[in-house]
């Protein structure tokens, strides 16, 4: 490993690329700390701290805090993914942009250009509604969140942070291009690692104090290394379809006589599912928050939904296995790999091209998917559990038996302080096997060793 950072900064061009990344990355994690003007920060942390386990904890955590904060990259780069999301699901339904995605780099340029412009109209209509929700809305202890409300402060919210998320997609593009990396993806993983060292300090802190004692730490960090461990394991994992294709004569050339592989990933979709079932199921506690003031009633009617509650979870884990198969047919046709097998000779041995061809890889792909939907679902409740533990005790007839046999670290889970596991793990660990893969593809290609001599590291995505 050493070895190999030598060789990383021994190269003139890598070692610009790395410097150039970790420069802009700074240039981010600064910006998250400029406040937006006319907002009293007192008061947004106060209402961030009644609002964990509502989808604005969940925004909060892709911006690295800054929209506690409400800092001008409070929006973070996340219209920009929805914005990629909103057009890679129209062009399954909109017949030019489906041509455009068959068309090479013009029809990608022009589709990335596309999604420029779909952030910054997001960034317009959600800027727009947290300066108008930000004038009405007040602390748990009645501050008021606005000093001087008006339309100069609208336009200056939405002035503020539209081009701070102009910025922060500006900063992405510059990093693929120049840096080392998915740009967007190395924002999202800075924003999530900031916080990592202040729960861990926290956490030795209370082994300092005897709230935690060193067995249980040590239990912690062996748990940790292997949930990583297996959450490589499935990102790597791969379903191999065999894929022959036909000897063909050309003038004085044969062409075909090959045979090679489909790899059809495990978790197709990514942490993709993880996202639309998180901001569905923590609705309800959202819309409760916001309006706890006017409707009481709902408040009581939302806690049913509130972060660790069964149905909660029920929901959770029902709404990640549905969004997996949606978004694994959203972005691979089987019919289309199957035409284009068919269309240069390839076939899989044992089976018809055409027809029979895409329903059996549509077969495997159903079948490796719901082992990748379950291992979502695991990922996704195992910090709930590790933080707060199961609330069995809300069920009714068996709650209260429940709660009374079960061991307490199952109801009240184990006080761990950092995040652990879950959306941010996922995103995490595959960012920083991409970002391995490239820095590995570049020293090996300048013939140096990597950072592995005898396993070359696969990307997550083809």
């Amino acid at each position: 490993m050493i070895s190999s950072l030598k060789n990383i900064f021994s190269i003139p061009d890598l070692r610009k690329r790395v410097i150039f990344t970790f420069l802009l990355l700074a240039v981010y994690r600064i910006g998250a700390h400029i406040p937006t003007p006319g907002v009293n920060g007192a008061a947004v942390a106060e209402f961030f701290d009644q609002a964990k386990g509502t989808v604005f904890g969940f925004f909060d955590l892709f911006t690295g805090g800054a929209l506690r904060q409400l800092t001008v990259f409070s929006l973070g780069i996340m219209p920009y993914i929805s914005a990629s999301i909103i057009l890679q699901l129209l062009t399954v339904v909109w017949p030019y942009l489906e041509r455009l995605s068959k068309e090479g780099e013009v029809g990608r340029k022009k589709i990335t250009q596309y999604t420029r412009y779909g952030t910054v109209i997001l960034s317009v209509i959600q800027s727009s509604a947290i300066g108008f929700a930000l004038e009405k809305a007040q602390s748990p202890s009645g501050m008021a969140m606005v000093s001087q409300p008006g339309w100069p402060f609208r336009l200056m919210t939405v002035l503020t942070l539209t081009t701070g998320t102009a910025f922060i997609m500006w900063l992405g593009e510059q990093i693929s291009e120049r840096g080392i990396g998915n740009g967007i993806s190395l924002i999202i993983f800075a924003g999530i690692v900031v916080r990592l060292p202040e729960a861990v300090l926290e956490t030795f802190s209370d082994i300092s104090t005897g709230s935690m004692s060193p067995l249980k730490l040590l239990f912690l960090m062996v748990l940790m290394l292997g949930i990583v461990a297996f959450i490589i394991f499935v990102e790597r994992g791969q379903r191999r379809i065999p894929v022959s294709y036909a000897k063909r004569v050309m003038g004085r050339r044969i062409y075909g006589g090959q045979s090679t592989h489909l790899p059809l990933r495990v978790n197709t979709g990514g942490v993709i599912p993880i996202i639309f079932a998180a901001a569905i199921v923590m609705i309800p506690q959202s819309l409760a928050t916001l309006f706890q003031n006017r409707f009481p009633a709902l408040s009581s009617f939302a806690a049913i939904f509130n972060y660790g509650e069964p149905i909660y979870n029920l929901l959770y884990v029902v709404a990640i296995i549905f969004f997996c198969y949606f978004y694994t047919a959203i972005i691979f046709n089987p019919i289309d790999v199957a035409d284009n097998m068919r269309k240069y000779g390839g076939f899989i041995p044992g089976i018809r091209p055409g027809k029979r061809t895409a329903d059996h890889i549509d077969h495997v792909l159903s079948r490796i998917t719901f082992v990748g939907a379950i291992y979502l679902a695991i990922i996704a409740v195992l910090p709930q559990f590790m933080m707060t533990g199961l609330k069995v005790q809300s069920l009714p007839w068996i709650g209260a038996w429940l709660d009374a046999n079960l061991p307490a670290w199952f109801s009240e889970g184990l006080g761990v302080k950092f995040f652990f596991g879950g959306t941010s793990l996922l995103i995490v660990v595959g960012v920083a096997m991409d970002t391995m893969q490239q820095v590995e593809a570049q020293l090996v290609m300048r013939h140096y060793d990597g950072f592995l001599k005898k396993v070359r590291v696969r990307g997550r995505r083809g």
